[in-house]
């Protein structure tokens, strides 16, 4: 067993080692992944529970309510 995930992990790090546009690409992606994931939940995504209730009983309250009144109207 250890020997396949050397031998998996050797494989995956010579290709990406010979990468030339790949190494590129994977950068692309990454800064994507950030801009989506941090920059637009600090601007666009507010903390609404945490903002409105103190406590986790508080919170979870609050959401399971939501979800009973949606589907129960």
């Amino acid at each position: 067993m250890r020997k396949a995930f050397i031998y998996v992990f050797r494989f995956y790090q010579d290709g990406f080692r010979q990468m030339k546009l790949g190494k590129t690409l994977w950068l692309i992606i990454l800064v994507k992944l950030f801009i989506m994931f941090i920059v637009l939940k600090i601007f666009f995504l507010p903390d609404f529970l945490g903002s409105r209730f103190h406590t986790n009983e508080e919170k979870s309250d609050f959401v399971g309510n939501q979800l009973t009144e949606r589907i129960n109207p």
